[in-house]
């Protein structure tokens, strides 16, 4: 059953041609026999993903399911999971036993989705290659030599391999959307505020949020549907009522007005990724879409400005990590300073400690007007100018990445070069403006990327777009060599 879509699994789980449990065993069976050469998990929940497979067949046999009930997935090891470890990739939290639930993973125990297991990432969601964990990179199960993305590779990876269904994911500057495109699968940022942030260990608290993993639109409707929604105990969460995103999927794109950003298609993007995008976009307007182009003047300062904000907020973030409290703490300490300084010392990998220094630097008392409150108004310039192209516009698409996935190591010491994987995502970000990556094409037999962005809490849109796409082509359908 590996092979089915979440909405084919609820039907066949509704018909009783399987139950929960024997599907549940199948990712579980597969995830044993197949992660060894991935790394995607960084903890499986075997005996608590049966208990709630048996709970969730109870549940469709009382006729009391929900859409996503008895469906396994994967938790990104970033959302607190009661009574199970909770790492975010760290040293530092190695030893972490959540006491209580995010809201998004008390949502889908809620909803009766059965989770697996926890993903592995970068450490604290720092990274665009999952390099930077305590527990060791995530191979792209297309090219085991290639990355999968990040920080989110490791959900991305266990989607594009069928050891799960769907998976959830957390995006600060692309971490859903660089390894949905990079591993050939449908992930999705919202809208920020859009998911409740509360129990999802913080980064960059303004620009984090949570969002689906899927092989196809339909089935990431599906999930954001149950992880979206208002929430008293995040202050960022937005009041306002969900959309039901299946509803619209089949919408007619006869009119739509596609933005084609010419800042998203000059000098540093290959050129197969740019032939991708334009042979999506004759799929596009054979589907009644017009193309636009359209300019984002301050698009070329979203990786400067967001390297000054994440590093600034995540120095803030990260202060509570001391060794005290919860966390790593260094054995035969001196004094309190000692612990202080060989706690974080051991517990942060290079990744998190270099955005700390920057960060610090950053919002020091000398340096703060001339670097954070700069960027923050760059920042509003940036959120103007998507402002600005949807007044003409109704979507806008470009390409993800840059390129196809790049080999491991191949970065690793250039922080600059691994920045620029995100040139075309981070902007989403900064505006707070959501956005999502769809399979669409291969260079080299490795997967390439659509972004589509959209207008504030224009998900729906977004999902109707990329569904109708879906239909007329099937990139999202291919299967990495071996994981078939």
């Amino acid at each position: 059953m590996h092979d089915k879509t979440v909405v084919e699994l609820i039907a066949a789980l509704r018909q009783g041609d399987i139950s929960s449990e024997e599907l549940t065993r199948g990712c579980l069976d597969r995830a044993m026999a197949l992660d060894e050469g991935l790394n995607c998990f960084i903890t499986v929940t075997e005996q608590q993903a049966l208990d709630a497979a048996r709970a969730a067949d109870a549940r469709i046999r009382a006729g009391e399911a929900g859409p996503l009930t008895g469906i396994p997935f994967a938790h990104k090891d970033i959302f607190c999971t009661r009574d199970v470890r909770t790492s975010c990739g760290s040293h530092m939290l190695d030893n972490f036993i959540a006491p209580y639930d995010a809201t998004v993973t008390q949502k889908l125990a809620e909803a009766g989705a059965v989770m697996i297991g926890k993903t592995n990432m970068d450490e604290f969601a720092m990274g665009s290659s999952n390099e930077t964990s305590y527990y060791g990179p995530v191979k792209n199960p297309w090219n085991t030599a290639t990355v999968p993305g990040g920080s989110s590779g490791g959900s991305a990876a266990a989607v594009a391999a069928r050891l799960v269904p769907v998976s959830t994911g957390t995006d600060t500057g692309g971490s859903i959307r660089q390894p949905a495109a990079l591993c050939g699968i449908t992930g999705l940022k919202p809208t920020y505020g859009r998911v409740s942030r509360y129990g999802m260990i913080a980064f960059a608290s303004s620009l984090d949020q949570g969002g689906p993993f899927a092989r196809s639109a339909e089935d990431a409707a599906l999930l954001l549907g149950t992880m979206a929604g208002f929430d008293p105990r995040d202050s960022t969460s937005v009041d306002r009522p969900v959309d039901d995103y299946s509803a619209t999927l089949g919408d007619s794109l006869e009119g739509l007005k596609i933005g084609l950003p010419k800042e998203f298609f000059g000098e540093g993007l290959d050129g197969r990724t740019g032939a991708a995008i334009e042979a999506a976009l004759e799929e596009y307007k054979k589907l009644g879409a017009t193309p636009v182009e359209i300019s984002l003047p301050h698009a070329g300062y979203s990786v400067p400005v967001y390297y000054v904000v994440a590093p600034a907020e995540c120095s803030s973030n990260l202060s509570r990590y001391d060794g005290v409290r919860f966390g790593h703490r260094a054995a035969d300490v001196k004094d309190l300073e000692d612990m202080y300084k060989r706690s974080r010392g051991e517990g942060f990998g290079a990744e998190v400690k270099r955005r700390i220094m920057i960060g610090t630097y950053a919002l020091s008392a000398g340096y703060y007007d001339a670097y954070y409150l700069k960027a923050q108004q760059v920042r509003r310039l940036i959120r103007e100018d998507f402002l600005k192209a949807f007044s003409e516009v109704d979507v806008i698409m470009g390409p993800t990445a840059p390129g196809v996935a790049f080999g491991l190591g191949e970065k690793a010491d250039d922080p600059v070069s691994m920045y620029l994987s995100d040139i075309y995502t981070i902007a989403v970000n900064l505006a707070g403006l959501p956005g999502m990556s769809i399979p669409a094409g291969f260079a080299d037999d490795m997967p390439l990327g659509l972004q589509l962005i959209g207008n504030y809490f224009g998900e729906a849109r977004l999902l109707n777009i990329a569904h109708r796409y879906q239909q007329a082509t099937d990139w999202h359908r291919q299967v990495p060599p071996g994981f078939g």
